[in-house]
């Protein structure tokens, strides 16, 4: 198959539910890897009526059937809308548009349900809006292809990391911190089956879970109420036992593991220690640091070290809306700087952190698309590479 340029738009909102990142981007073959360049990028909001059904649908004991149809083509309305806005913004005719969808159940190991074993994923948002309203072809639900492969459906970013970190000289380490923070290692010169990645555990959720209960705020702005509180070691000692954290890679985590149960738990213990609210957002976001700071270093390390000289550095990339938490980054700094490690925002390397996840959908619907495979097995734990998605026709 020719492999034409394209102009892609690829679609992400994480799971912090914070809104929509869209990205537009210009791909094209290259002799080892495709080649990529950013063109646009926007941000939106949920509104915040949809925001509190997102949030009230994942993971959820209980819910209709009906509020589950209307939220999943509302999502599709929403993710139109703002493909629609950043036309508007910048004027560009696409080829084809990439959509993650809004996740609102990931099940990555297999569990029993009516009778079977197995895993399971849901992300929502009706992708034939898109494609009827914006005449492009979508490429969406990329998920289940690695799932019955024999991985768990994520991490699915790597291999935009691949196609635009991998290094012959440095070593890198690209850690994006959404509502669920994962990273992904790449050793200098390495091919892609040596790549490492998976979910550290939770990145802004829980932040941002104790930030609307004890603020009223969606999020800590430049991580300026964590600066003014102080860390509880016994909650954070408590909370670094969770069985997750003892988990080798590939590992995978969601609300399932951090959401809002987890948070209220974490937010009763942080009252049993002290009666200021910022000594909660303190603790919340050191746990994320120190899971960040731990997985690197148990997992990571040594084979990053041993694929470089000990006098080369690391690039510690930083992107998703943790990069934009000041406190947050130095807590990182003071642990992974000890390590070799030099903390840098993927915006320093040409994509916007708001961008990055947004431009991975749209180089994983190019691949898709042109019938190559978007997985990264050694992230996954795929048995095999796998085509992501399925094609929504205009």
């Amino acid at each position: 198959m020719t492999r034409h340029p394209m102009t892609v738009a690829g679609i992400m909102s994480g799971t912090s539910a914070d809104g929509i990142d869209v990205a537009i981007v210009r791909i094209s073959s290259g002799k080892q890897r495709p080649k990529l360049e950013l063109i646009a990028h926007e941000g939106f909001s949920f509104p915040a009526a949809l925001r509190r059904h997102i949030l009230a649908a994942m993971n959820a004991s209980s819910t209709s059937t009906a509020e589950l149809a209307r939220l999943h083509w509302r999502l599709g309305i929403a993710y139109t809308e703002a493909v629609t806005s950043t036309l508007q913004r910048h004027p560009i005719q696409l080829d084809l548009i990439g959509c993650h969808g809004q996740t609102l159940f990931h099940q990555a190991r297999p569990a029993s349900y009516a009778g079977r074993t197995f895993a399971c994923t849901w992300q929502a948002g009706e992708a034939q809006v898109l494609a009827s309203t914006l005449g492009v072809p979508v490429v969406s639900n990329f998920r289940p292809a690695d799932i019955l492969a024999g991985g768990q459906g994520a991490p699915l970013v790597p291999l935009l990391d691949y196609v635009l970190f991998a290094d012959a000289r440095r070593g890198r380490v690209l850690q994006n911190i959404g509502g669920i923070a994962n990273l992904t290692a790449i050793p200098a010169a390495a091919p892609s089956e040596k790549v490492m990645a998976f979910d550290t555990g939770p990145g802004n959720m829980v932040i941002d879970a104790l930030m609307q209960e004890l603020f009223s705020a969606p999020f800590d702005r430049n991580g300026l109420i964590a600066a003014s509180g102080a860390v509880l070691p016994p909650v954070l000692a408590q909370a670094l036992r969770n069985p997750y954290f003892k988990l080798k890679p590939p590992r995978t985590a969601g609300r399932e593991q951090f959401g809002r149960e987890y948070a209220a738990e974490f937010l009763a213990a942080c009252r049993k220690h002290s009666s200021k609210p910022e000594d909660g957002i303190a603790t919340a976001t050191a746990l994320t640091a120190e899971t960040i700071a731990t997985s690197y270093k148990q997992f990571v390390h040594r084979k990053m070290r041993t694929a470089n000289s000990p006098s080369t550095g690391i690039d510690y990339i930083v992107s998703g809306g943790g990069a934009r938490n000041r406190t947050l980054m130095a807590m990182l700094a003071r642990r992974l700087e000890p390590l070799g490690c030099e903390l840098a925002s993927s915006g320093d390397f040409g994509l916007p952190a708001e961008a990055k996840e947004a431009a991975a959908f749209a180089l994983l619907a190019w691949q898709t698309w042109h019938l190559l495979p978007g997985n990264v097995p050694a992230a996954t734990g795929a048995k095999h590479p796998a085509i992501l998605g399925q094609v929504t026709n205009v």
